[in-house]
């Protein structure tokens, strides 16, 4: 009994990010992979959120590394109370990166998912004075969503997303785009 607890405990620690508590990469590698090939089975839509702290570094530089540890810690627990069904996956993908995985949900929802991420994130009020976007911590967003095909690796996914936040930040920051 002693020993599954102790495998339970550690299975958490090794899909758990340590500062922000929410899933890690590995995690959402992991997970990814087995919604794409169900999803694709079933031919239901995948939607990715990838997101991050718009100005971070100032951030990091003005307010201390505790701080933005702080920070993190904040947006990710706040972002994981914003998603409400248990598929859902909140993965800090690296530094100030995020990921929200949202399986069988079409880009209609997963931009109401990323709004509400946003509006979350502008309520917590975080004060960034070195912000050129607003005196308060901001998200860019990228939003994408397709229906996962056998042949076309989950990778395609992140590139997607990554590819609209790119498009959320040279359009002014504190935005999402989709692809």
């Amino acid at each position: 009994m002693a020993l599954q607890d102790a495998n339970q405990k550690l299975e958490q620690l090794a899909n758990l990010d340590g500062l922000t508590q929410v899933a890690n990469r590995r995690c959402f590698d992991a997970r990814l992979k087995a919604e794409w090939r169900r999803l694709a089975r079933e031919q239901q839509p995948l939607s990715l959120i990838m997101f991050d702290v718009d100005k971070f570094k100032l951030y990091n530089d003005y307010y201390g590394h505790l701080a933005g540890d702080d920070c993190l810690m904040r947006i990710a627990q706040t972002v994981q109370q914003t998603i409400h069904r248990p598929a859902d996956l909140v993965a800090r993908y690296g530094g100030e990166e995020f990921l929200v995985l949202l399986p069988n949900t079409d880009l209609a929802g997963a931009i109401k998912v990323a709004q509400s991420i946003q509006q979350a994130i502008h309520a917590l009020a975080i004060p960034h004075v070195q912000s050129d976007v607003k005196n308060i911590i901001t998200v860019s967003l990228g939003i994408t969503s397709r229906i996962p095909i056998w042949n076309i690796r989950p990778d395609t996914l992140i590139a997607s997303a990554d590819k609209a936040l790119y498009d959320a930040k040279q359009n002014g920051r504190d935005r999402y785009c989709n692809d």
